[in-house]
Parts: C-alpha cells; structure tokens; sequence
C-alpha cells in the first residue's frame, strides 16, 4: 500500500478518517492524499463579473487557509501529505484522483445511523464507493488502532464475489490477518440446505483457489436478516473489520441472494471496507 486518499469537510468524522489513514501510512510507508471539493458553482468560477470572480478568489482562498489549519494534526508528523483541493462537488472525482495517483485505498468517516439517517443511500460515502474502483475503508469512530487482524467477509459464494475475495486475500495476507467468510442462511424462500450451501462453497473455492485449504474459514450463521447475521457473527469471532463486496456503479445491487450491503455498513460499530465486485 502506498497511496491512500482521504476526502475530508472538515467534519469530526473526517477527522477520525485522517486520524485512521494516518496511522495506516505509518504501518505501510505509504503518502496521504487529503482531498477536500468545494462547492463552487460553474457560474461563479467562469463569470466575466468582476465581483462574481473577487468572490470565487475569496472562498478558494478561505477553502486553502481552513484546510492548512485542518492538516495541523500532531498524527501527521512524519507522513508525507499531499493537499489537493477540487473546485466542485463531484464525488466520481474521488475515483479519478485515484486514478491518477495510482492509489491503493480511500478512507471515508460516515455518520451512519448515528447521525445521517441513511449511510449508503444518499450520502457522500455511497457516491464515492459508487464511482470507486479500489476498496473504500469507512470509518464511524476515533480508532485508537488499525491492526485488522480479524477480517470479516460477507459472501454469498457466488461467482461475481470471486474477485473481490481475491483482491481482500492479497491485501490482508501482506499484514498476517485472519479472514473468515461469513454466510447468512435466511429463514424465508431463499434458504439452502447445508448440502446445497457447501456445493456452492465448493465451487467457490475450487475457482477461487484451486484447493479447498479455506473451507475451515468458512463461518455458517443462521439468522433473520443478513444484517444481523454478519454482525452477530464479526462480533463472535472478534473482528477487527467487516468487508462487503459491492456492484459499485451499478448501485446499490444485492450481494448477497435478497439483501443489501449497506445494512450491514450502517449499523455496524467495526470499521467497513467495500470491494468492487
């Protein structure tokens, strides 16, 4: 990991992202990208109006002091930060800033249910990991540390979730973390016997990994709602972090066979990390 972009208002809980993100650079060597968009209308920044332009200069100018004082963190001695400031609120900048730095992370603070009544659903957060193309670390709390040694992955143990499996495998396997996949059984028209689930985990790992080594991985949970299930079991096998698969631009599609990913994000209290699936 070498490049992690931090997209921050100036808020408490893009506070706890930078905090975060910090700390990572630190363990990785790696440079933070701090992003801030301003929310300037085309109007006002290409107006021939010498007023229109007097106060363009005016809120860019308040925009780079505010952040300058922002960035003046004690966490963020020693790590390389790059400021970069976006005259417009268009969130699939984020993924082109990537892009274009070649970064390996995004690093987002999220109300949740705490404060903003929906996570994913109309938030800064969903249109980000909408457009992203790299795995989107959300974080709701001050973290007082990031060691992700127990890792929490949603699967349904379809095809599409292949990918996104790997891409987790490779990133958590550089830091010596414990993953576990994590399968909700649901009491309603879509429920599988455990013949049928272990077929499919079965196929799964057979295309994923050419052995079945990480079958003893696999953490079977039956419950009511997804929701639950994934969180009920991270909190029984003491995860550090949940990681949700996601269609990404497509929307808010199901990951797992009739349930959505952002149930699980918004209410839990562990860190979420998405995978483009």
């Amino acid at each position: 990991m070498k490049k992690i972009i931090v997209p921050i208002d100036f808020s408490e809980y893009s506070g706890y992202a930078l905090k975060t993100a910090a700390k990572l650079a630190k363990k990785y060597n790696a440079e933070l990208l701090v992003l801030h968009m301003l929310e300037m209308s085309e109007i006002m920044l290409s107006a021939s109006d010498g007023l229109q332009n007097q106060k363009a200069a005016f809120f860019l100018q308040l925009a780079e002091q505010k952040f300058e004082n922002f960035l003046k963190k004690d966490y963020l001695n020693g790590v390389t930060v790059t400021p970069i400031i976006k005259h417009f609120k268009v969130f699939s900048e984020v993924n082109d800033v990537a892009l274009k730095h070649q970064a390996d992370l995004i690093v987002m603070g999220s109300h949740g249910t705490n404060g903003i009544a929906e996570f994913f659903v109309g938030s800064n957060t969903e249109r980000v990991v909408r457009h992203s193309n790299i795995p989107v670390l959300v974080i709701k709390n001050d973290m007082p540390d990031v060691n992700f040694d127990v890792v929490a992955f949603a699967c349904d143990f379809s095809e599409e979730a292949i990918t996104p499996y790997l891409n987790a495998v490779k990133m958590f396997n550089k830091i010596g973390a414990k993953l576990y996949l994590v399968h909700v059984n649901l009491p309603n028209e879509k429920f599988k016997s455990t013949l049928e689930i272990e077929k499919g985990v079965v196929n799964f790992f057979s295309k994923a990994e050419r052995n079945l080594d990480k079958m003893e991985d696999v953490q079977y949970v039956c419950d009511y709602t997804v929701e639950d299930g994934v969180l009920n079991c991270a909190n029984k096998i003491g995860a550090d972090l949940i990681i949700v698969p996601t269609h990404g631009r497509k929307g808010l599609s199901h990951f797992f066979v009739g349930s959505i990913g952002e149930d699980v994000a918004n209410h839990s209290t562990l860190p979420v990390m998405t995978f483009k699936i």
